[in-house]
């Protein structure tokens, strides 16, 4: 007697739990990122811009260099007044360029916000298609592959990359 409900416990308790089991599946972003043109043009177009900001800081740079190796030659010919203002000028100027650096290209600088400007819609369809094929293929968690170093291997069958692209039309 005890050995059958003992035996009912345990298969009530295995039935639950395996009602109870959760479905993944995996994206690979790089993958799904690589295949869409509108991010492969924005890329092209963001490194055209900062290569561009970067040959305007490097000609001011080569300025400052220059203005630095007029200063070290005249240097024995300079008063102190000419002197400190002629080192001060050297300074603004690399100032300036630091500025013009940290404008295009710091934390909150004009490549980040264009950057995010350009993702910001292509991340939001990709999200909106996932979200959708989590919906109706019933996954709780969608992983990207891409960015979730700690996975080391996983299914190629739970890879719905492919579904994505090709409800975004890719």
């Amino acid at each position: 007697m005890k050995k059958t409900i003992l035996l009912s416990i345990l298969l009530i308790t295995l039935t639950t739990s395996a009602s109870y089991a959760q479905k993944y599946a995996l994206i690979d972003m790089e993958y799904i990122l690589g295949k869409i043109p509108s991010f492969e043009n924005s890329n092209k177009q963001l490194e055209s811009l900062s290569k561009q900001w970067q040959d305007e800081i490097d000609k001011s740079a080569k300025e400052v260099e220059a203005m630095y190796k007029k200063y070290q030659a005249d240097l024995v010919f300079l008063a102190g007044e000419e002197k400190t203002k002629r080192e001060n000028e050297i300074v603004s100027k690399e100032n300036e360029i630091n500025k013009l650096r940290d404008s295009y290209f710091g934390s909150q600088g004009e490549l980040f916000k264009r950057r995010e400007a350009f993702m910001k819609p292509i991340q939001d369809n990709i999200y909106e298609a996932v979200k959708e094929i989590a919906a109706a293929d019933g996954y709780q968690v969608v992983l990207d592959r891409s960015s979730a170093s700690s996975i080391i291997f996983a299914s190629p069958s739970i890879d719905i990359s492919d579904q994505v692209l090709t409800l975004l039309g890719y």
